[in-house]
């Protein structure tokens, strides 16, 4: 199964709550140096900010629908 990115097909207000999330989140990562910093600092160094901030909301939607599906605490996995 391949995992595909975010549509524009869905939900419209979903989405853009995701990316306001993702921009944020972009921003605050960098300055802590969390996990998910060393992949969000090479995808950075090689695509362009848009792309970035939706691949974050990416990586943000899958989190939150592993969490919610699995009934467990989120725990980030150390690089």
């Amino acid at each position: 199964m391949k995992l595909l990115g975010i549509s524009k097909r869905g939900n419209v207000y979903l989405r853009k709550i995701l990316i306001h999330g993702a921009r944020a989140a972009v921003l605050r990562i960098k300055r802590d140096r969390a996990p998910i910093g060393a992949w969000l600092d090479a995808l950075d160094s090689r695509a362009p900010k848009n792309v970035v901030v939706v691949a974050m909301a990416n990586k943000l939607a899958r989190i939150a629908w592993a969490v919610l599906s699995s009934g467990n605490d989120y725990r980030p996995v150390a690089a």
